[in-house]
């Protein structure tokens, strides 16, 4: 199974549907607030939810449907990434709750060369996330730095840092 792609491997233009996709718990969510200490009782305190708000139930924090579909992109997209730059836009589209399905897919913006190091190069994606009815809960930009594939020969290949087997 691929890990992410080289610079060379990008094409703008491409969509990476990626998979499986994640359905979200309470428990999640709450502990992705908690983590985070995002206290507000929209999240976590259910009666708040249900009296006092216009969805009558917990809403899933938007950063971790972010974080979520970030860490789906990253076998299609960041595998091989040096760093990420940039997230250049993001919007939360939709409300998700406790029981939705996250589904995500990137779409290749670009892929410029870096001017100053040959062995890089910078790509820029848009991810969207849609739930389990296909409606668009989130959508982000970002800027990757890329590693050529003649980087990774230099500092490893496919699977650098992993040892040789002991002979048995």
């Amino acid at each position: 199974m691929q890990f992410g792609r080289w610079f060379e491997e990008f094409e703008v233009g491409a969509v990476y549907r990626h998979w499986p996709g994640k359905t979200v718990t309470e428990y999640d969510d709450h502990l992705f607030c908690l983590l985070t200490m995002n206290h507000h009782p929209l999240h976590l305190d259910s009666h708040y939810a249900e009296q006092s708000t216009q969805f009558k139930r917990n809403v899933v924090v938007g950063n971790y449907v972010y974080s979520l579909l970030l860490g789906m992109s990253v076998p299609d997209v960041s595998g091989r990434a040096i760093a990420n730059l940039e997230v250049e836009s993001l919007r939360h589209v939709a409300p998700v709750f406790h029981g939705d399905t996250i589904y995500g897919e990137s779409t290749v913006l670009d892929k410029v060369p870096s001017r100053s190091r040959d062995d890089r190069g910078v790509v820029t994606v848009e991810t969207r996330g849609n739930n389990q009815d296909g409606t668009l809960v989130c959508v982000y930009r970002r800027k990757v730095l890329v590693a050529t594939r003649a980087y990774g020969e230099a500092h490893g290949g496919d699977q650098p840092g992993r040892p040789a087997p002991a002979p048995a």
